[in-house]
């Protein structure tokens, strides 16, 4: 039997682990937190998660996939290799209402409960710190580099208002459109102007429009990024930047040239050129693994997580660049429930209860949780083979 130091059970051991690096793991999301920085610019945040475990040992790769604040650390040597990704980039204006400190963190300290025991348990444990979550891609210009070849199962818990095993998730593509018309004097010579603002108001009419013959689970939506310069100057040129989601990316194809014909009515209708283009990689649909999903459950009770009684179509419905991982190798995404008096992700609320004491909680709780989900894997034969053999397949 593996045991920890003393001789204690490995799930008692990680628990050690982590309450010895409790200071430290919760110090690190309240940083994180209070450092916000965006997609592919976490360079402050990406080097604290790092370092915390450099200073314990893992061999760290800077800069992966080339990526500035993308990084693979490494502890132990066995033939079994799990994955656990942390995310750390911020929202625009809001900071950290999805609380991927809290994510960072966790998985910090998910890593720092298994190195010590890696070897007996015969796995190689990698922490990935995986940049721009929020409409970047990271994981999957990682995954299209190669850093997440060899590994044979990943994991990553993400703070919410509800604990759920699962996130009912979108595929998603994030898309920036253009338009470009003419400017003139808006009172003295409007003929001569090509209203670009205009071009973007019928794009949106035709949205709205559309939105009636769309399924439930299809969602568009947008912002305007650039409507003009001055009441008196006919817009010459204008911007948006809008996401097109659903169920699958074989529904998104179908989805993604209605939305896209809307934005070229704008065109058509003002006279005015129109650019439309992918703002980065398609996120897809996800697919839990049932054998790691049914361990997490355990763990995470044991633990003394709670899961509730709602509905799934009741829970938060996002997407995540974590769905393309799972497309490729067993992956889970749980949800871990804090306290956030009402506020749901992406709402200020939510960005204050993300260093609040339920998410501190949630911080060692999710760590002990996939800790403990790795052991439980490594120790059951069957579930072991499992891993093995669909990686050889």
């Amino acid at each position: 039997m593996v045991t920890g130091a003393g001789g204690t059970d490995p799930r008692e051991a990680a628990a050690q682990h982590v309450a010895q690096a409790a200071d430290a793991l919760v110090a690190l999301s309240h940083e994180v937190h209070g450092d916000a920085e965006l997609a592919f610019e976490e360079h402050r945040s990406s080097d604290r998660v790092a370092s915390l475990l450099a200073a314990s040992g893992f061999t760290v790769e800077h800069g992966v996939a080339g990526l500035d604040t993308a990084f693979v650390a490494t502890a132990g040597s066995g033939p079994l290799t799990i994955g656990i990704c942390a995310e750390y980039d911020a929202l625009p204006g809001i900071g950290h209402a999805c609380g991927h400190n809290v994510i960072a963190a966790a998985a910090d300290g998910a890593g720092l409960a298994l190195a010590p025991l890696a070897d007996e348990l015969g796995i190689t444990v990698k922490v990935l710190g995986t940049p721009a979550e929020e409409g970047g891609g990271g994981k999957i210009l990682m995954l299209d580099a190669g850093v997440f070849d060899g590994i044979h199962a990943a994991m990553m818990v993400h703070p919410a208002p509800d604990e759920s095993l699962t996130l009912p998730c979108l595929a998603v593509e994030h898309l920036t459109v253009q338009y470009r018309g003419r400017e003139a004097h808006a009172s003295g010579y409007p003929e001569l102007g090509i209203n670009a603002a205009d071009a973007l108001t019928v794009a949106q009419v035709g949205i709205g429009l559309l939105r009636q013959h769309l399924l439930p689970s299809h969602r568009v939506h947008g912002i305007v990024t650039h409507g003009g310069d001055a009441p008196n100057i006919v817009p010459g040129s204008t911007s948006g930047a809008w996401y097109v989601r659903a169920s699958t990316l074989a529904e998104l194809e179908e989805l993604s040239p209605r939305v896209r014909a809307c934005f070229e009515a704008g065109a058509l209708a003002t006279g005015c050129d129109v650019e439309v283009e992918l703002a980065g990689p398609r996120y897809s649909e996800f697919l839990p693994d049932a054998l790691l999903l049914d361990a997490y459950a355990q763990e995470a009770r044991a633990v003394g997580r709670v899961f509730g009684e709602r509905h799934a179509s009741e829970l938060l419905s996002g997407s995540t660049d974590m769905a393309n991982v799972s497309l490729l190798m067993p992956t889970i995404h749980p949800m871990l429930g804090i306290e956030a008096d009402g506020a749901v992700n992406h709402q200020p609320g939510f960005t204050a209860a993300a260093v609040r004491a339920s998410a501190d909680r949630a911080v060692l709780d999710g760590a002990l949780a996939m800790a403990r989900t790795t052991i439980a894997i490594a120790l059951d034969a069957t579930r072991r083979d499992a891993l093995l053999t669909a990686a050889r397949a």
